[in-house]
């Protein structure tokens, strides 16, 4: 049996023998085709039952699979008694009951709690040709479960799209719940919210490097609005960049060699690129207006900035060989924080009109703009996850500023933060 580490204490383990896809159901998109889904609740194998366990399991599961927009549920309250009944294996599973209640797909599985070390076993079924589609177990501590959940929803993305989710990765944000803006970061549902700095002062705009060790950010904590770097795992950080004047909105090379901000160590705010030391390897723009908030085309040949230099703000798209810059948008006075779909077709931003934020996205040649949110309160900072399904966000529609995610078209729009601070500048980790 081979297994691959999720994290230190949560082990992901490979079930042996075959796992066959059946293609009657394979989708790739939200609103292609809903999908019946019977989702039970873990059922205790061995050991003492933990129904505080399951009940997290489903809810967490439920939570991730309903956000992709790709299911709906059937009523548990209809279900009958292989709902209740152990049995993993596809000549175990009563399926005519299953049919009988509509569904076509099924999530069956059982915990053994031992001590502090819980092992779960998941399944996915296809109720219609009666077999098995994938299944996990996970082995970890009891405070793991979350985590189990959120891979086991990334596995059922992944067999039925062909793409992994991206709910076992991690949101940074900004927040003043301690009264100075930190960086934070939390589960992609909102929950275990940690802090990752105590500057005490102003830090804005997180990025993570693109294996998820590092996150830069700018920070006033020596008095200029400096771009830092920290190590997630061991908490180190260092300056990077402190240029005289802005070193803010540090974004990664995909390669991970260098990094794009705005500098304004001339005067003019201009996008540059620096090494991961901080070194000063190119300046992107030299022109009289204001350029800021780079983001990384997938394959780094191209960054997408906002300017000023032909009047409103803009999106414009440079060329980081050439330097050649070509304008994006056309509409709107206001356009601003753009960030590159990791599909490569696609250009998030904002755009202000009638006196209010909302999000947009763009195809990358500049054709297909579509308007994504609407209603009340502002929708800012738009960052994709990392398989492009959705977008996170900051908004003020609830009264405080809080971080929301939604699919990419614009759907399924929900809350991730409380009502106990203000939180914005959300990013979205790679995959750990």
């Amino acid at each position: 049996m081979r297994f691959w580490i999720v994290s230190l204490a949560l082990f992901l383990t490979l079930l042996p023998g075959p796992v066959l896809a059946v293609t009657e159901i394979e989708i790739s998109a939200p609103g292609e085709q809903s999908i019946p889904l019977a989702l039970t609740r873990l059922i205790a194998h061995e050991g003492p039952q933990a129904d505080q366990f399951a009940a997290e399991f489903n809810e967490v599961l439920n939570a991730d699979l309903d956000l992709a927009g790709l299911f709906h549920f059937v009523d548990p309250a209809a279900f009958l008694s292989d709902a209740q009944r152990l049995g993993l294996f596809s000549n175990q599973v009563d399926f005519s009951q299953w049919r009988l209640l509509g569904a076509e797909t099924l999530i069956k599985g059982t915990y053994t709690l031992e001590g502090e070390e819980l092992k779960v076993e998941a399944r996915l079924f296809d109720v219609i040709n009666r077999r098995l589609l994938t299944g996990r177990r996970y082995v970890g501590k009891v405070k793991d479960v979350r985590r189990m959940a959120h891979a086991f929803a990334d596995q059922i993305l992944k067999e039925l799209t062909g793409e992994e989710g991206p709910f076992s990765a991690r949101i940074a944000y900004i927040s003043n719940q301690t009264d100075n803006k930190e960086l934070w970061l939390m589960d992609v549902d909102g929950k275990r919210p940690i802090r990752l700095t105590d500057h005490r002062s102003i830090v804005l705009n997180p990025d993570f490097s693109p294996r998820g060790k590092e996150i830069v950010f700018t920070s006033y904590r020596a008095g200029n609005p400096d771009l830092y770097r920290k190590e997630i795992y061991t908490g180190s950080e260092a300056k990077v960049s402190y240029q005289q004047g802005l070193n803010i909105a540090g974004r990664f090379a995909p390669g991970e060699r260098e990094i794009a901000l705005t500098l304004s160590k001339d005067g003019n705010p201009e996008i540059y690129l620096i090494s991961t030391s901080g070194r000063i390897s190119k300046r992107i723009t030299d022109n009289w207006g204001i350029d800021s908030d780079p983001s990384w085309s997938p394959d780094g040949d191209r960054i997408a900035f906002i300017s000023n230099r032909q009047g409103n703000p803009h999106v414009f798209i440079a060329d980081v060989f050439s330097r050649e810059t070509t304008r994006l948008t056309r509409r709107g006075n206001y356009n601003a924080t753009p960030a590159w779909s990791p599909k490569g077709d696609r250009i998030a931003f904002t755009r202000q009109q009638a006196g209010r934020f909302d999000i947009f996205t763009i195809a990358a040649d500049g054709s297909d703009e579509r308007r994504l949110t609407f209603g009340s309160g502002n929708k800012e900072h738009p960052r994709w996850s990392p398989d492009g399904r959705f977008l996170v966000y900051s908004s003020d529609a609830g009264g405080n500023r809080a971080i929301y995610v939604m699919r990419a078209d614009g759907t399924g729009a929900r809350r991730l933060t409380t009502l106990e601070s203000d939180c914005r500048h959300p990013a979205w980790s790679p995959r750990w």
